[in-house]
């Protein structure tokens, strides 16, 4: 890959949007060059038309769920009825379909501006709970189709080991389990050493980092959790779970172990800055403080919590406890981190009833910077000189933004814009999407269609 200079209308700068600003980028991917007040574009720089922000990051991500969009939307019910339809198509999953549905769920992701995915990837073996001839094909196949897609992905590789407390995996869950915390850390411990820190195909620095997830504590029994906290530990990779999602799971969790989840994970040393705490909706004041304290992130999923009668999460309590925030679209019911950004801010209003919970800064710092540091990357998510350059351009012209002045943009963008408005994506100093096309991937919804098609009528 060459350098590459890119000329953007407006940029957000560390806050301020600042007009003229000429972005340039080295071969290896990173930003050289931050020169705002240039009235027009540079002989042979590329004009980005619109808002220039940093690339958002989708921290959490469970790609397959894709397939399930609009087919859970008729009758009625909850979490876990919603969740057998989700099992079906975990069963129907191979590496080949995983591959053509992550890929155009990737690129997807990358038309919404979005370059870089935390894919929380718990289905490891064949049905039944067999290992692939090659024990981690399906991981493979996330990071591949990542790289087809052009854009990072953080692969967390997930501990799944039970029903729940007490319970061997049922015959659904078997192909998400290695049997023992032991066997899991042996195949994930290869799968890091084969991925983590590589480069992606045009070289662009940092594109695939593998770390390690936690799918819940009522998937993982106590005695293992400290077992994968401590994998986590020694190569200082990101580390997720799930928690305190439903309030069935803190019931349980109560129940057998006489605390909460958060408690939980905090006794066997899984709270810290480099593990990020999935959905935490239901929390206890207590909880809210212990994630606070130890300086454990946050990754809420409005669009999804909401799309599963999950509740609101207490974003704002978690802010001021001292959790940084970031953001995810879990389910995928919707694929837009503008969306998901703002509803922090209007969730907060409808529960207490005023207004001005977070500046429209905060949420973009959630919807980028914060949530690249939960996936590893704390280099990524600012237009700054030597930060990876990954950015993407929001128009201004549209039917949602257009009319706003431009030092109300980054306003207009995050309460009114959506992913359709995004117009240039770029990755690395590569130009993944141009004028609202994707260059590597040219019929998204083809993709999409063609890929979900083959996994529904798979068996």
């Amino acid at each position: 890959m060459t350098s590459q200079t890119y000329w953007a209308e407006h940029a957000w700068l560390n806050g301020t949007v600042e007009p003229g600003v000429v972005l340039a980028t080295s071969p290896e991917g990173r930003i050289t060059t931050v020169h705002p007040g240039v009235p027009g574009p540079p002989v042979g720089a590329v004009s980005l038309r619109g808002l220039t922000v940093p690339g958002l990051a989708n921290a959490h991500s469970h790609a397959f769920h894709r397939a399930l969009r609009g087919t859970t939307q008729v009758g009625s019910g909850t979490f876990w009825t919603w969740r057998s339809g989700m099992y079906d198509i975990a069963a129907r999953l191979t590496p080949d379909t995983a591959f053509a549905l992550a890929r155009a769920v990737y690129a997807e992701m990358a038309l919404a501006g979005v370059t870089a995915v935390g894919e929380f990837h718990y289905v490891h073996h064949q049905p039944g709970g067999t290992p692939y001839e090659s024990p981690r094909a399906m991981a493979e196949a996330l990071i591949a189709a990542a790289a087809q897609a052009g854009i990072r992905i953080t692969l967390l590789d997930t501990c799944y080991l039970a029903a729940g407390f007490g319970r061997e995996p049922e015959p659904l869950q078997r192909r998400f389990s290695d049997g023992t915390a032991a066997r899991w850390a042996e195949r994930a411990a290869a799968l890091h050493a084969a991925h983590d820190g590589r480069a992606g195909p045009a070289g662009e620095e940092a594109a695939v980092r593998v770390g390690a997830a936690i799918h819940s504590v009522r998937a993982v029994p106590a005695p293992a959790l400290a077992e994968v906290a401590e994998w986590a530990a020694a190569r200082e990779a990101p580390l997720h779970v799930h928690l305190s999602e439903q309030p069935a799971e803190n019931e349980d969790c109560l129940r057998a172990h006489g605390r909460t989840p958060a408690a939980l994970l905090a006794e066997h040393g899984v709270l810290g800055p480099r593990t990020t705490a999935v959905h935490a909706t239901h929390l206890t004041p207590e909880d809210t403080a212990l994630l606070g304290r130890t300086g454990t992130r946050a990754c809420l999923c409005p669009t999804t919590e909401r799309d599963l009668a999950d509740g609101i999460g207490p974003a704002g309590e978690l802010r001021r406890a001292g959790s940084p925030l970031c953001l995810g679209s879990d389910s995928h019911a919707v694929i837009d981190l503008f969306e998901e950004a703002r509803a922090l801010e209007l969730n907060e209003r409808l529960r207490t009833l005023t207004r001005g919970h977070f500046t429209a800064a905060q949420l973009l710092r959630a919807a980028g910077e914060e949530g690249h540091a939960a996936l590893g990357r704390p280099d990524c998510g600012r237009l700054e000189v030597g930060c990876l350059a990954d950015f993407a351009t929001v128009a201004l012209d549209t039917v949602r933004t257009a009319g706003t002045a431009p030092r109300l943009a980054t306003e207009a963008v995050v309460f009114a814009a959506t992913g359709a408005d995004v117009r240039h994506t770029v990755v690395g100093g590569r130009h993944i999407v141009r004028e609202g096309a994707h260059q590597l991937v040219p019929d998204v919804p083809g993709a999409l269609r063609r890929a979900i098609e083959a996994v529904r009528t798979s068996r």
